[in-house]
């Protein structure tokens, strides 16, 4: 929960436009009750394993989430759709451009300046 109250607390700040922690379901409640406080938007995706994916932040980056992560959990996304949801998320862009590559067997490619 440390974790989450700082990703709530960079989220107010403008540091992150969306967040994602993955949680105990055991916390789902507790989790709800905090945001809704916050009045931050937010969806939840539980898990095989009873664990939860808590998105967390603007509307419009959790409605591209929810398009893409509706009927398949972070396992099961494409390679273009792993890189959105990892740029949404704020993560490097040249760290997620290498692992689109990874991803699509193209890391050997070489690029010419």
């Amino acid at each position: 929960m440390l974790v989450f109250n700082h990703h709530i607390y960079e989220f107010k700040k403008g540091v992150r436009d969306m967040v994602l922690c993955t949680l105990s379901g055991k916390l789902e409640e507790k989790v709800k009750a905090k945001l809704e406080r916050n009045e931050i938007s937010y969806m939840i995706q539980k898990l095989k394993n009873g664990n939860i994916n808590v998105f967390f932040g603007k509307k419009e980056c959790l409605v591209v989430v929810d398009k893409l992560c509706k009927d398949k959990s972070l396992d099961q996304l494409s390679a273009e759709e792993d890189f959105m949801i990892g740029t949404l998320l704020g993560y490097s862009v040249s760290e997620q451009c290498r692992r689109y590559c990874k991803r699509k067997k193209e890391i050997n490619v070489i690029f010419s300046l």
